[in-house]
């Protein structure tokens, strides 16, 4: 599968952002989803994370309450719409796809990854 990221651009602290990843292939739903992300100078960091039908998601304990992960199967399309931004979400952001089993917030556990879409928060 092959994702392609979008979204990213500069936003105020306390504003909003919706990012999108589109992925080809007809085995879209097959995959959980999961965003990622980097700042300068740090490790890739998990973001969130939703199961192949969409009912389950997960996310990390800095994002919780803010961001919130979808996905539309029909359209192989996952969403990650970002609330309450702070100058820390401030990373490039990376969508990814996984062959396991269930949600998962490893990198490793992760087959594919798109390009990433770069996030700026000024405060």
């Amino acid at each position: 599968v092959q994702l392609q990221a979008s979204g990213g651009g500069l936003v105020q602290a306390g504003g909003s952002l919706r990012l999108s990843c589109a992925a080809s292939g007809r085995t879209f739903s097959t995959y959980i989803m999961g965003w990622f992300r980097q700042a300068p100078g740090k490790e890739r960091e998990f973001v969130a994370a939703v199961s192949r039908g969409g009912g389950t998601t997960y996310y990390a304990d800095s994002v919780k309450g803010r961001f919130t992960i979808s996905r539309d199967n029909a359209n192989n399309m996952v969403y990650l719409q970002m609330d309450s931004l702070k100058s820390e979400d401030t990373a490039v952001y990376y969508c990814a796809a996984s062959r396991g089993w269930s949600v998962v917030v490893g990198a490793r556990e992760y087959d594919y990854w798109g390009q990433g879409t770069l996030v700026t928060v000024s405060s």
